[in-house]
């Protein structure tokens, strides 16, 4: 009983930290969203930081699995990398604004705690995909590239996309900021440009 009321706490957790922003969500609005009250809360995580903490390390921890999942597939090394992008796109995309979030917990450094989460947990979700594009490049798949490069290449279109919504509207001709557009517009479109540029990039001729 006691874990259920755990998950249901960090699952009520994400979405208002999604939704209004750490500063915006405070522990008492936490609780109520949450149907419980700030002892409980504090029972469990023993602070809002606490709480963001839990709700970080469980997302990302989940995408971790996915992708460790992909990596132990016995398909070819461009199939992983294919299917590890798809998820991973789908992951972020399908909830831009906690992983605005992140980014904004990130650029501030005003929580150490907290940026170490999020450091240590991104760090293992881009080792999986490192550990599948280096195993394309040791069983001669992929061309020998900057493995590193590459990684923060698919990263930054994502990033910058997401986090410059006024510009990237404009660019794209499209307006980021209507969820429906995200999904049925967006979404296509970037996992279709990173896999054309990493075919292109990567594959052998």
């Amino acid at each position: 009983m006691r874990l259920d009321k755990k998950e249901h706490i960090i699952e009520i957790a994400e979405r208002v930290f999604g939704e209004v922003g750490y500063e915006g969500a405070s522990t008492r609005y936490l609780a109520t969203e949450a149907g419980v009250n700030i002892a409980m809360l504090n029972y469990y995580f023993g602070s809002k930081d606490g709480l963001l903490k839990a709700v970080l390390e469980r997302r990302i921890n989940t995408l971790r699995q996915a992708l460790l999942a992909i990596k132990e597939k016995p398909i070819s090394s461009w199939e992983k990398l294919t299917q590890a992008i798809d998820i991973y796109l789908d992951r972020v995309l399908a909830n831009n604004c906690f992983h605005r979030l992140i980014q904004r917990e990130l650029s501030l450094n005003q929580r150490p705690e907290i940026i170490s989460t999020i450091t240590e947990q991104v760090l293992n979700n881009i080792d999986a995909i490192r550990a599948i594009i280096q195993e394309g490049i040791d069983n001669g798949t992929f061309r020998p590239v900057d493995v590193e490069m590459t990684i923060a290449s698919i990263l930054g279109t994502k990033y910058y996309i997401s986090n410059s919504t006024h510009i990237s509207s404009r660019l794209l001709h499209m307006d980021l900021n209507d969820p429906d557009v995200l999904e049925a517009q967006l979404r296509p479109r970037i996992k279709h440009f990173i896999l054309d540029y990493l075919q292109a990039y990567l594959l052998k001729k």
